[in-house]
């Protein structure tokens, strides 16, 4: 999961009294902790686990609530039967209004017993949390998306919109066969929509029951690795020669080091400096407000980019991420080579980004290769009142006092290969993480019971409205 929230810590100051003590959960709650529970309880880890299994046992609670065979599509491809997926349809009753499209990957990153507290292929509720891996990215949303459409079909609901659900694989481990992708590529009108709704916006909390920001996510950087690499003939180390291809990567790698790409600005993340920079209020803040007011102000510039990931929301970003080079210990090296991973801003080609590198290196004597898999890069998604307008309704509904703030990721989700085909996505508001993270991709994952219960309710809402 490529959630913002954890910043708007750090950034927004408004919060909403504690809630009271939680009561009992409902029948309807317990219902969907069995699916939930099931999901993290399902290994869907690359190395051992199988996504095909878990799309499988979605597909029959589906069944099981009266969801027809034929609105229900599982998938895989021969070359990787444990990495496939479910796209199921709920009809809507109108014939032009265009379908919306919820989307979860259900691969989750590799957990080893030996290094948790508990077992994470074992959901455990304890403390006020659901602990397991999955409990956090992304596996609560893949539950909540699953017992949205068992609700609509047990309440007869008839919504205008049809409302689409593609569970996924492959979002997690770069170079797995993607889900998403492949819907995209091969079966574009199953999962054709108006817009979809995905992870990487959300709600944060204070970490002691305050719920302090909302924000959708609208657009997100993609990436890129490329390899540099410089080669000579070598020689003994006894007698060294000005052309040492460690010394020239080095030359090369440091170049890099020192180039900052120029700031940009989307409608977005203008939005977000401005909203965000005035009700931080520090140095920090007032220089975010600054910027979005005028981008060229050098002085507010200097002082945001103090912060890690302020700096990189404003630019592309490029950075030295592994190093190899030489063959033996007395040997001049005939080979030295660096991955560098690059952080695109939205709008700009991979092909763009590797010149830029090129004429930052001057130096024709280190190759620079673009390594696959290649992903595409799309313009943002447009900040549409009419997407973002039912979430700041709802969020006002659930949380009093707080506004939804648009943001934009400094990493990537599936949505890069929905917005490469036209289908606008957004991270929704709605579940809310510790300032820790959660463990995401870490140790010991959890998730509130409160945030999921609550966050269920709100998604519902929104769904609901939208198709509406």
């Amino acid at each position: 999961m490529k959630m913002l929230a954890s910043l708007l810590l750090s950034t927004l100051a408004v919060t909403t009294p504690a809630l009271a003590a939680d009561p009992a959960p409902r029948p309807d709650q317990l219902a969907f902790r069995e699916i939930y529970k099931e999901l993290v309880e399902t290994n869907t880890t690359l190395s051992s686990g199988s996504c095909t299994l878990a799309a499988e046992r979605m597909a029959t609670r589906l069944r099981a609530a009266g969801i027809p065979d034929s609105q229900l599509n599982l998938f895989a491809i021969p070359e990787k039967p444990k990495e496939g997926g479910l796209v199921a349809v709920y009809p809507g009753t109108s014939k032009t209004a265009k379908p919306i499209l919820l989307i979860a990957h259900i691969d989750v990153v590799e957990a080893k017993r030996e290094d948790w507290e508990r077992d994470p292929f074992v959901m455990v509720e304890e403390n006020g949390y659901f602990y397991g891996r999955g409990t956090a990215d992304i596996k609560s949303q893949a539950a909540v998306w699953v017992d949205t459409l068992i609700r609509f079909q047990q309440q007869g609901y008839k919504p205008k919109r049809t409302v689409k659900m593609a569970l996924t694989c492959g979002e997690e481990t770069n170079g797995a066969f993607n889900g998403i992708e492949w819907l995209a590529a091969n079966k574009r009108d199953l999962i054709d929509a108006e817009f979809a709704l995905n992870e990487g916006g959300g709600g944060d909390s204070d970490g002691k029951g305050k719920v302090i920001g909302q924000s959708v996510q609208v657009g997100e950087k993609t990436f890129a690795n490329f390899r540099l690499e410089t080669r000579n003939s070598g020689g003994h180390s006894s007698a060294p020669v000005p052309d040492n291809a460690i010394y020239q990567l080095a030359r090369a790698v440091t170049k890099i080091e020192d180039y900052r790409f120029p700031l940009e600005m989307t409608a977005t993340t203008r939005r977000y400096f401005a909203e965000a920079g005035a009700v931080r209020g520090d140095a920090i803040g007032n220089a975010m407000v600054a910027l979005a007011k005028n981008n060229a102000d050098k002085d507010a510039e200097a002082i945001v980019n103090k912060d890690p990931f302020l700096h990189s929301n404003l630019r592309t970003t490029c950075v030295a991420t592994l190093l190899d080079g030489g063959h033996a210990a007395n040997a001049l090296p005939q080979r030295a080579g660096a991955n560098i991973n690059c952080r695109i801003f939205p709008g700009h080609r991979i092909e763009s980004i590797r010149d830029e590198l090129a004429t930052v290196i001057g130096d024709p004597g280190v190759t620079i290769t673009q390594l696959p898999p290649k992903r595409p890069a799309p313009p943002a998604p447009p900040l549409d009142p009419k997407i973002t307008g039912p979430m700041e309704m709802l969020v006002a509904k659930y949380w009093p006092g707080l506004k939804v703030i648009p943001s934009m990721a400094n990493g990537y989700t599936d949505a890069t290969f929905l917005g490469a085909v036209g289908i606008p996505t957004y991270g929704i508001p709605g579940m809310w993480g510790d300032p820790d993270g959660n463990g995401a991709h870490g140790l010991n994952e959890r998730m509130e019971v409160k945030s999921v219960y609550v966050g269920r309710d709100y998604m519902f809402d929104l769904v609901k409205a939208y198709a509406d």
